[in-house]
């Protein structure tokens, strides 16, 4: 199941149009006699500019979810809508235009060892037609300067400590200020202190930006910077998604 805490601050969107609405989603793997459901009549709606944290024993469901919010698969059952956009049947063609307005941040950061920090960051900036006519080498010194990393620009990522290249993955993800930044278990590989210093960074981005972050975790250190907390077991939601929590 899963189970919802709740902020005060997220209560003000309840008459605004969701960013991500899914109704009674439903998943499987395989085929057949092999067909194996992962998720489960899912209905959960988030908010422009919400921070969410998904948390729940592995193999939940919760990385499932966050591809197809991801638009890295397309919805097999029921409704998934994303920025408008319903994903139930989506082309290939659909699913690519979508991923142009989500930023992502995985557990191992993927960065490209033979690119820079700088360069690693201005490639998603080239991946948009809109940002053609913009300075880009110097929006992606902006953003590794937002995240810290201003005496390391020009720095090949295996000179780059963990924390430091997680933090290049953020600038990477936000850059291109998308309207949604979906992140899978960020500080997992990261000590407590890289890791309180990664989502903090998200946070601040995020907040000015506008943006939603929807991020995977089972690293309870870094609960409270949730606007929500949504718990996920075997593929279920819970009954009462509204649980508030006391700040």
């Amino acid at each position: 199941m899963i189970q919802t805490w709740q902020s005060d601050q997220s209560h003000s969107t309840a008459a605004a149009e969701p960013v991500i609405s899914a109704r009674q989603l439903n998943h499987y793997f395989g085929s057949g006699e092999l067909r194996k459901q992962a998720l489960f009549d899912i209905n959960l709606d988030i908010y422009a500019g919400e921070i969410i944290i998904m948390t729940g024993p592995s193999g939940s469901g919760k990385t499932t979810l966050l591809t197809l919010m991801g638009g890295l698969r397309s919805a097999q059952e029921g409704s998934l809508k994303i920025l408008g956009q319903e994903l139930h049947d989506a082309s290939k063609q659909q699913l690519t235009q979508l991923r142009r307005n989500i930023g992502y941040i995985f557990q191992a950061h993927n960065l490209l060892t033979f690119l820079t920090a700088k360069q690693n960051v201005r490639m998603s900036l080239e991946l948009h037609e809109e940002m053609f006519d913009r300075d880009v080498d110097g929006t992606s010194v902006a953003m590794l300067e937002a995240v810290g990393l201003q005496q390391r620009v020009d720095y090949y990522t295996d000179r780059l400590s963990g924390g430091q290249k997680q933090r290049v993955a953020i600038a990477r993800a936000l850059v291109s200020q998308p309207k949604i930044v979906l992140a899978d278990e960020p500080t997992a590989a990261l000590d407590k202190k890289s890791g309180r210093d990664a989502v903090e960074i998200m946070q601040k981005l995020a907040k000015e930006q506008g943006c939603t972050i929807l991020l995977v975790t089972h690293d309870n250190r870094i609960l409270d910077i949730a606007d929500r907390i949504v718990y996920m077991e075997d593929g279920r939601l819970a009954d009462n998604p509204e649980t508030t929590v006391a700040d």
